[in-house]
């Protein structure tokens, strides 16, 4: 099994405000910490998170638009393909100062 990484966002979002609040909800910090070891398929997902096919494609979506989350192509084996799903960050870090809140990521290595 191989992967090929592409991610398919158009606008990476890059708002601290985003990035926080796509992490404030538990499904999408399952998804991310379930990808960091890999691409996962939106089912493979689905069946850790113990949430609705639906919902997990709407926390898949919010990850990808705040550029914490890539999609790639796994090929199998057998010459199949599908869509997988991998975490592009390994640390996130967040300032607050004056000047505002600042989040600053890790990413991994390609």
């Amino acid at each position: 099994m191989s992967t090929k990484a592409t991610n398919t966002q158009t606008e990476p979002s890059v708002d601290p405000a985003t990035q926080l609040d796509v992490l404030g909800d538990t499904c999408a910090r399952t998804i991310l910490v379930a990808t960091s070891d890999g691409p996962k398929t939106a089912k493979e997902l689905t069946d850790r998170t113990d949430s609705s096919s639906a919902t997990v494609y709407r926390r898949i979506n919010n990850l990808l638009e705040s550029d914490l989350l890539a999609e790639c192509i796994r090929f199998e084996d057998d010459g199949s393909h599908t869509t997988a799903y991998e975490a592009t960050v390994e640390q996130l870090a967040v300032r607050i100062d004056e000047g505002g809140i600042r989040v600053s990521l890790s990413r991994t290595d390609d």
